[in-house]
C-alpha cells in the first residue's frame, strides 16, 4: 500500500512492494467504509490522535495510515478526509467516516467506496 503524508508543508512519499506502479498511475482501490460518531454517541469524544471527534468535519479513522494523511473517498460523490483516529474495529471494514463525510458522498451506514491516498 502506498502513502503520501503531508508533514509541515512537505510531501513525503513512501510505498510498499508493487504498489508504486498503482500510485504513479493514480489508481484507487475498492474498500468497505462505515460511519461512526453519529447515533453511537461518539461525537465530542477523544480520538486516538488526541483531538475531539467533530462530527461536522471531514475526518476518518483508519487502522494503519498515519494521522494527518489525506484520503480521497468516493461513493456517489468524492470527498477528501483527514485521518485522525484508529478503526474501524469491525472485520471486513477498512475506513470509518465522520457523519459529515458520509453525507457529503451520499453514503448511509456502510458502503463499498474507492480510496485514493494523498490526492
Amino acid at each position: 500500500m502506498f502513502q503520501r503524508v503531508r508533514s509541515k508543508g512537505l510531501l513525503k512519499l513512501s510505498f510498499g512492494s508493487a504498489a508504486f506502479l498503482l500510485a504513479m498511475s493514480g489508481a484507487m482501490r475498492a474498500e468497505v467504509a462505515s460511519v461512526y460518531g453519529g447515533s453511537d454517541g461518539l461525537c465530542g469524544s477523544r480520538t486516538a490522535s488526541g483531538e475531539r471527534l467533530n462530527c461536522a468535519a471531514m475526518t476518518s479513522a483508519h487502522r494503519t495510515l498515519p494521522f494527518g494523511t489525506l484520503v480521497e473517498v468516493c461513493y456517489k460523490g468524492c470527498v477528501t478526509v483527514r485521518i485522525n483516529d484508529r478503526g474501524p474495529f469491525v472485520r471486513g471494514r477498512h475506513i470509518d467516516l465522520s457523519p459529515a463525510a458520509a453525507r457529503a458522498i451520499g453514503m448511509g451506514q456502510t458502503g463499498r467506496v474507492t480510496l485514493g491516498v494523498g490526492r
